[in-house]
């Protein structure tokens, strides 16, 4: 598996990285023992780089896997909604305790929208630039669905950005696929690290996975590619094709068949745009205003989650 350098950052990631949230409880929610044995596997076929966050509740798998595997030099980021001195603070030294570790490799400020989000967490980024000189954390950035969210992680001069971007453009809140890939580059080249996540659109481009991928690794600012895995198979699929030998026929056999569900995630806004684009009459609104789906009219196309503009539909 190739290695690469985030940026400026002189953090060396593989080029794949693991998403984390597949495997935890608000996806699959496989058992600790089961999720930490996949990350196993994944550290065994060449992969350095985990992907978490505070909302995720994962940190018990990473840190079994570590204990499992006796492999400490994993490169982990993670990510939390939080706002203020104190919440950070907490969220900080919760990841360092249940990862039990003296720092943590990259700390993010979860899905931010733009420079005015980002101004609204100043109390939070200052006290993560801050513990980023003390040592505890070496890189500091956000995440983001938005054009916008990039800009303004470029004002603000911070080390990382992991934005949302695929080959269809799905999610992207405000804007179209060459409008994120012209901010995308842009931080790039004021030596930003970058790695891109929903690359398979939340999993609604899984009957086109192998143009997606072979889309992401050709972009050369993408220094690495964050993606969800829940099994052996899968894991194995995705790293030969990171590794130049693209995907057997028993890969794609697999992506092709595998038994999928939709998730619609607990921050939906009921906006109904979903509704609207389903040609099944599949979506509707239940009593607290959430979409909730019919699985006998639901064929799985996924264009309910291209019409939803918070990317709060995915294909499990």
């Amino acid at each position: 598996m190739d290695q690469v350098t985030l940026g400026n950052t002189g953090i060396k990631v593989s080029r794949l990285c693991f998403g984390v949230l597949t495997i935890g409880p608000l996806q699959t929610n496989l058992p600790v023992e089961d999720g930490a044995a996949l990350l196993v596997h994944a550290i065994d076929r060449g992969i350095t780089f985990f992907d978490t966050a505070q909302q995720y509740q994962t940190y018990p798998y990473i840190r079994q896997a570590i204990k499992m595997s006796g492999y400490r030099d994993m490169i982990i980021s993670t990510k939390s909604y939080a706002a203020t001195l104190k919440t950070v603070a907490k969220a900080l030294d919760e990841a360092r305790r249940e990862l039990d570790r003296d720092y943590i490799d990259i700390f993010l400020m979860h899905e931010h929208e733009s420079e005015h989000t980002l101004r609204g967490h100043q109390e939070a980024m200052e006290y993560l630039l801050e513990q980023k000189q003390r040592g505890v954390i070496r890189a500091v950035g956000a995440s983001t669905h938005r054009v916008a969210g990039v800009k303004g992680t470029i004002k603000f001069g911070l080390d990382i950005i992991h934005p949302l971007l695929n080959l269809d453009g799905i999610g992207i809140a405000d804007g179209s696929r060459e409008d994120m890939e012209r901010e995308v580059k842009l931080a790039h080249e004021k030596g930003m690290g970058i790695f891109l996540m929903k690359t398979l659109g939340g999993g609604t481009l899984f009957r086109k996975a192998e143009q997606c991928l072979q889309y992401a690794r050709s972009l050369p600012y993408a220094h690495s590619i964050a993606i969800g895995m829940q099994s052996v198979n899968e894991i194995d699929a995705n790293v030969d094709f990171f590794e130049g030998k693209g995907f057997s026929s028993a890969a794609k056999s697999d992506i092709e068949n595998r038994e999928r569900r939709l998730l619609i995630s607990e921050w939906c806004t009921g906006c109904a745009a979903c509704i609207n684009r389903c040609r099944q009459d599949a979506l509707s609104l239940n009593e607290n205003n959430v979409a909730v789906y019919d699985e006998k009219r639901c064929i799985l196309c996924g264009y309910c989650a291209g019409a939803c503009p918070i990317l709060a539909i995915k294909i499990v």
